[in-house]
């Protein structure tokens, strides 16, 4: 099935944007007595490939800022061409991560985001996960389908936060279907804001790993967004 690449996707407006940091603020968990486990699932089929780079930057300096804080481990899962599906061990540092992320090359296939539900679900069964990030562009598959592990996931209390590149309208209503069900959020990006969401995603990582302390420190530091996300977390 050909992936409509349409026209550029328009920059998320302030209003999302709050929104999404509303969402964040009220669903990412601290971890409690031990470190936060963030799964991070990522599309890479060939429609991708333009931005793949670029989006490896995104994902991985998102996590730079909290290796100081020692408190949160990231699991890569993706999938690519004729049903491949790969998932990493957990890695506990953004060196680790981002070598993960460079080997990781774009071949051409439909999507398999039913895997990574399923993935995330047979993981949090047997620890806890925190959050699951998923980042892609298009959506292949049954929503129907999807929505029943979204439901899954949301029984476990594991939020699902959907970064959506370009602009789909299949994939808009098949993530925040997701988003909703698990309690978590959905956010469209392109190359004019990547800066904006790394600097979010990141908070996300620090508020994960260090809570609101870490996350007031950060927002001093970054500016821009993040000090919204500050002042919506209790």
């Amino acid at each position: 099935m050909a992936k409509d690449s349409g026209p550029p996707a328009p920059r998320s407006s302030r209003a999302e944007v709050d929104a999404f940091l509303k969402k964040v603020a009220q669903t990412v968990p601290v971890a409690a007595g031990g470190r936060g486990r963030l799964m991070f699932a990522l599309d890479a089929t060939a429609s991708r490939e333009p931005t793949w780079d670029r989006a490896c930057q995104i994902q991985g300096q998102m996590f730079a800022e909290t290796a100081a804080l020692g408190g949160l481990d990231v699991q890569i899962v993706y999938y690519r061409g004729f049903g491949e599906f790969e998932a990493s061990g957990w890695i506990g540092r953004s060196a680790d991560l981002l070598a993960v992320m460079r080997r990781v090359f774009c071949v051409g296939g439909e999507t398999q985001i039913r895997k990574v539900l399923e993935h995330a679900i047979a993981e949090t069964k047997q620890r806890r996960v925190n959050a699951l990030v998923f980042v892609g562009d298009c959506c292949e598959e049954d929503v129907d389908a999807l929505c029943a592990l979204a439901g899954q996931l949301g029984l476990l209390s594991v939020p699902v936060f959907l970064f959506q590149e370009g602009d789909d309208q299949i994939a808009t209503r098949a993530f925040k279907q997701i988003a909703r069900l698990t309690n978590g959020a959905h956010c469209r990006f392109d190359a004019s804001s990547a800066q904006q969401l790394r600097d979010l995603l990141s908070a996300v990582a620090v508020y994960a790993a260090g809570g609101r302390r870490a996350l007031e420190d950060y927002g001093r530091r970054v500016g821009g967004d993040v000090p919204l996300l500050t002042r919506q977390v209790r």
